[in-house]
């Protein structure tokens, strides 16, 4: 989030020396708008109850959810690049290094597995397991 902020300031900044102070304020005041806006609207929520699992809009029942396994960044940026699947559902953001893999076991669904971005990877394998 922090390198989308440095790229709205920088657009201000170039703005300033083009333009005067007071174009330029405006304009770094919207630009910090608009990324906070941003952050807010792209924040990834994960919920689970006795049922299903969701992730964003999208949800799957939990007794599809196959094997979990927390991802260490390493992991994380292989299973995000090189190892990818194109047909696995990714509910990814950028700028979080951790995550969890979670096989899919429906016959009827493509998706071998979810790629999940968390901070807290290992609280929703116990999540998943416990409830």
């Amino acid at each position: 989030m922090a390198f989308i902020y440095f790229l709205a300031l920088s657009l201000g900044i170039a703005i300033w020396a083009a333009m005067n102070t007071i174009v330029a304020v405006i304009v770094m005041a919207l630009l910090t708008a608009a990324t906070i806006l941003i952050y807010f609207t792209s924040t990834l929520v994960i919920e689970i109850d006795e049922h299903e699992l969701r992730v964003g809009k999208a949800h799957i029942a939990k007794k599809f959810c196959g094997e979990i396994k927390v991802l260490t960044p390493a992991e994380m940026s292989l299973q995000r690049t090189r190892e990818a699947d194109p047909a696995a559902y990714l509910a990814i953001r950028f700028w979080t290094a951790h995550g969890v893999k979670i096989e899919v076991r429906d016959q009827r669904d493509q998706t071998p597995y979810w790629l999940v971005t968390s901070k807290r990877g290992d609280a929703l394998t116990q999540a998943l397991k416990n409830s």
